[in-house]
């Protein structure tokens, strides 16, 4: 069996200018105590580079995690999200930030969204890698913007297929034949 081809979307070194500015803007948003929470599990890679970037622009942060899945092994949405791992800290009065690496439908992102103003959060506002509006079914929108993403189905850079392609230092698509 032959390896796929895969289209580089969006290189390293144009993930790392965005990721270096996308800090910047948060570090001159005024968050007050903010709290860094990335979408766990895709958004690992994304996250990590964002929280040494915001250290890098003095951004005094803090970080949790939430682990939600709606995807599964698949490459279409199960309709629902789960909450496979919730956070330690509390955030009543806090603003949040949520990190994740996709924003497509909106499902994930908006479950999460309501759950943290559920719990108190005084604002939450999102950071997403890629942005795939032509995939919206959900009313909700990034605050910070990665890149535009074409309507395909991308690996890399923390995404994955069947959790395989995580690992690769790019954004990515297979090439169609």
């Amino acid at each position: 069996m032959t390896e796929p081809t895969i289209e580089v979307l969006f290189d390293e070194e144009s993930i790392d200018a965005r990721v270096r500015a996308i800090a910047a803007e948060i570090a001159t948003s005024g968050l007050h105590d903010p709290l860094l929470v990335p979408v766990l599990t895709g958004s690992f890679v994304f996250a990590a580079d964002l929280i040494r970037a915001l250290h890098r622009v003095g951004a005094p942060i803090e970080v949790d995690f939430i682990r939600l899945r709606s995807y599964g092994t698949g490459t279409e949405s199960q309709g629902s999200v789960k909450v496979l791992c919730d956070m330690d800290q509390g955030v009543a009065g806090r603003d949040v930030l949520l990190v994740d690496d996709i924003l497509d439908t909106g499902l994930t992102l908006s479950f999460a969204r309501d759950l943290l103003y559920e719990r108190g959060a005084r604002k939450v506002s999102l950071a997403v890698l890629l942005d795939k509006s032509a995939r919206r079914t959900h009313d909700i929108q990034a605050d910070y913007v990665g890149f535009d993403c074409p309507n395909r189905f991308v690996i890399g850079y923390g995404i994955d297929k069947g959790f395989a392609y995580r690992e690769l230092p790019y954004v990515g698509a297979f090439c169609e034949r």
